[in-house]
């Protein structure tokens, strides 16, 4: 079961249901994610199962959402004390009713205020308000069991893009969730020497803590040593995070020790990489990503995506290098290989002896490689092949197809409930033409989106620097704290962003913004995590200027970002205009 179905307004409406029995009416302000998101298709089932008639007066306000979706959600009804939609639901039990599960929503509409939305629920006043005004939507549930948002039901003649619970055909064999480490401040960081030293301080602390707890408690079980473990520990943020497993590992018993060979680079989130310290026991998740990136020295790709039942719209980003769950919202990664574990390497035979009683000589044992394989299934391979007879269509040309057509804004707004709601599937485009025209156009993009930061850089007007004639000017001058757009009137100018209180871009052009990754802009990106930030609870600093200086060796890489980022925009935006229809 999710773990979205704990919440506690699920769980209330369950009770609820039990205490009524057979006859009655409960009435609930809640979450409205129960009205569209796929995992609540089991609750929405039950409600039309156990309720004669459900009436849902939905009004709006998520604002885990971004960019327009975000406007169109309005106001939110509670202030600044919820940023989830909220939803005011009666549920009635009516055993001599002549129809059950009779299903009614209202929605408020689009891009209203706080203010505009409190000043409608007072006029409208009850569901006879609502029905004296012919405003309820009578909701036949689809085969999903889905309310709104519903899906395309030509989508599920397609091939899946990667399916661990199925037997059928699909593109790829194995695809895993980004690192979850629940402790982003102390494993990831601008700074290679920074994340060393916070994370051997801390197994340093995690060490004495285990050591204090089995003199303290020597000899007990681990089950016994589960029960003392909270009251126990030292919970000083400053010092440590604690996390679900971690605290296991105490249970157990065990110690660690710093491994420099689990730093590696990775993307944090779009278009900016941070030191990250890879290591199962210390991050709390790493999932199938050791398959996926063993190790620094790995070669690999992989496409990333919306996990199922995002709340921001769909997209796609092309990372090189282990990547954040976050990087896309609860993000999916489908790589282009997969690493197996090593085999064991045989051992050779004993050299020669070189007396009747010595003992041979004991060759040295090779260290076992890993076996680098392809990620793409045989049977994806020849779904493609089959529908393109004549064609020399290779595994590569696959991935970048699949790459290029999830960029296509005719396949997102076709399929944009079931994209909400399920992995992608892939349809074969009519034309081999087409085909080509797809895979070609993803092997562009990858190569934008992998290779950001070396890229042209967007001739914008810089002043305050001088780049081509100055380039030994001090690494001050470049320093980024936080950059900020500019202000025409009282309105923010999208054209110009303040640097740093020296440098300010301008020139922009507004269509680079067009390119949205993660619900925003990739230029805000930049412009978000370019920056200098303190974490709260540990104090730990990130300092953006720490990579530019420390890893590039180039203390203008923020401003240059920047620039490279405006040509990633509207060369992506560029290609993905020109993509042929799904």
């Amino acid at each position: 079961m999710s773990k979205g179905l704990y919440d506690s307004y699920i769980r209330a409406i369950r009770w609820a249901s039990d205490r009524v029995g057979a006859s009655g009416v409960i009435g609930f302000v809640t979450n409205a994610r129960f009205l569209d998101t796929g995992t609540f298709d089991g609750l929405r089932r039950c409600l039309a199962d156990e309720f004669s008639s459900v009436y849902v007066f939905h009004l709006r306000g998520n604002q885990r959402t971004a960019g327009d979706l975000s406007r169109k959600e309005g106001g939110k009804i509670f202030g600044s004390g919820s940023r989830a939609p909220i939803a005011i639901s009666l549920l009635v039990k009516n055993p001599t009713a002549e129809k059950h599960g009779q299903i009614y929503v209202h929605d408020i509409g689009d891009y209203l205020s706080r203010d505009e939305k409190l000043e409608i629920i007072s006029t409208l006043k009850s569901i006879a308000g609502i029905t004296q005004a012919n405003q309820w939507q009578a909701i036949t549930p689809d085969e999903h069991g889905d309310w709104l948002k519903q899906r395309e039901g030509s989508f599920a003649d397609y091939i899946v893009l990667g399916d661990k619970k199925g037997t059928g055909p699909k593109v790829f064999e194995n695809f895993s969730l980004g690192v979850v480490t629940n402790r982003d401040a102390w494993c990831y960081n601008a700074s290679k020497s920074a994340v060393t030293a916070n994370m051997t301080q801390m197994i340093a602390f995690y060490n004495q803590e285990a050591n204090r707890f089995e003199r303290t408690y020597p000899g007990l079980s681990k089950k016994q040593r589960e029960a003392l473990i909270d009251d126990f520990i030292d919970n000083d943020p400053s010092r440590i995070a604690w996390t679900r497993a971690l605290k296991q590992e105490l249970a157990k018993d065990r110690r660690f020790e710093f491994e420099a060979a689990d730093l590696v680079p990775s993307l944090y989130r779009p278009f900016t990489k941070q030191w990250l310290y890879f290591n199962r026991n210390l991050n709390e998740m790493v999932l199938q990503m050791p398959r996926i990136f063993p190790d620094a020295a790995a070669e690999n790709i992989v496409i990333c995506l919306n996990g199922v039942g995002s709340q921001k719209e769909f997209c796609v980003l092309m990372a090189g290098c282990v990547s954040d769950l976050h990087l896309i919202q609860t993000g999916q990664c489908f790589p282009l290989y997969l690493y197996d574990e090593p085999d064991v390497t045989a051992e050779a035979a004993p050299t020669q002896q070189h007396g009747l009683f010595d003992a041979p000589e004991q060759p040295e044992k090779k260290p076992a490689a890993r076996k680098r394989r392809d990620a793409i299934t045989a049977e994806g391979l020849a779904h493609f092949q089959a529908a393109y007879p004549g064609e020399a269509i290779n595994r590569e040309d696959v991935f970048y197809y699949v790459y290029g057509l999830l960029h296509s804004p005719d396949y997102r707004e076709r399929f944009a409930d079931n994209l909400g709601k399920e992995l992608p599937r892939i349809p074969c485009v009519a034309a081999a033409a087409d085909f080509w025209a797809f895979s070609q156009a993803g092997r562009k993009l990858a190569d934008l989106h992998l290779n950001y930061e070396t890229v042209a850089m967007y001739p914008a007007k810089v002043q305050g620097d001088d780049m081509t004639t100055s380039p030994s000017l001090p690494a001050a001058l470049y320093r980024v704290e936080k950059m900020k757009f500019g202000k025409s009137g009282k309105d923010k100018d999208r054209t110009t962003i303040h640097y740093n209180h020296a440098i300010t871009v301008s020139s922009i052009p507004l269509e680079a913004y067009d390119y949205v990754v993660n619900g925003k802009p990739a230029i805000e990106w930049v412009m978000e995590r370019q920056c200098v930030k303190t974490d709260k609870d540990s104090g730990i600093v990130n300092d953006a200027n720490d990579w530019a200086i420390e890893t590039m060796g180039n203390p203008r890489y923020p401003l240059e970002l920047l620039l490279r980022v405006i040509t990633v925009g509207l060369e992506t935006m560029r290609i993905v205009r020109g993509l042929p229809g799904v």
